[in-house]
């Protein structure tokens, strides 16, 4: 007697192809932050199917899942390509990312019962070393300034906030990372990041406040001096396998 394998269910398929899907929108978004797709690059969607060994759906899923984010569009009969940056888009992420990490640092002040002290000890570890044990590795210390803020607001205790500031996070990631291929930008963030720490463990609201303003402000004003050819040395610099 023979046994029959009962057919894979229905909803099971449809679960694996969005996990494949989810897959590629992460990889495509991921090529994005790191340069090996920068604005104005073309590719098609075979290209990305050969590359990630997945097949058409879920290419075809992940990308017009990108495109209504804003990061690719479709060319007619000529694949896709990377669209060149939203500057006003931006200027509005970092507005918001001021409003929703000040409110976590005066949150954080004032020590309620939804705040996580552990995270921002944490924090301190890294930020509070001395100058000779900084880490010198821009894409590095680029992650690491992500994390920092992820986690200020994260320790702050709501989990709206933190789902959104992450959302902000990650639409800004390739103009951040841009920030950290200038040593002075990485010697400018381990000492800011430092004083904000100093004062958030003191309790001090309005410094720490101000100091993440100011902080935040002057990343801000960097995208705007943004330039499409520091995009391609960032490739470049990728490329080489070079730290900066």
């Amino acid at each position: 007697m023979s046994i029959i394998t009962p057919a894979k269910p229905r909803t099971a398929l449809k679960a694996a192809r969005h996990s494949r899907a989810d897959q590629v929108y992460d990889q495509v978004k991921r090529d994005i932050a790191e340069f090996s797709l920068v604005p104005g690059d073309r590719f098609t969607e075979n290209e990305l199917c050969e590359r990630l060994g997945v097949s058409r759906t879920p290419v075809r899923q992940a990308l017009v899942r990108l495109q209504h984010e804003g990061y690719v569009e479709v060319l007619f009969r000529s694949g896709w390509r990377v669209l060149p940056f939203d500057f006003d888009k931006f200027e509005q992420f970092y507005d918001l990312r001021m409003v929703l990490e000040t409110t976590a640092a005066q949150r954080l002040c004032a020590d309620g019962e939804q705040v996580d002290r552990a995270l921002v000890e944490e924090l301190s570890q890294v930020w509070l070393v001395p100058v000779a044990e900084r880490c010198r590795d821009g894409v590095k210390v680029g992650r690491w300034d992500e994390a920092f803020h992820c986690s200020l607001v994260a320790a702050a205790g709501n989990a709206e906030m933190a789902r959104v500031h992450k959302d902000v996070t990650d639409r800004i990631r390739i103009i951040r990372r841009l920030d950290f291929t200038k040593q002075a930008r990485i010697d400018a963030t381990y000492d800011e990041h430092g004083e904000i720490l100093k004062a958030i463990r003191a309790k001090r609201a309005d410094q720490a406040t101000m100091l993440l303003r100011a902080h935040i402000a002057t990343s801000q004003a960097e995208v705007r001096k943004i330039t499409l050819h520091e995009v391609h040395l960032a490739r470049m610099g990728g490329r080489s396998g070079a730290s900066t």
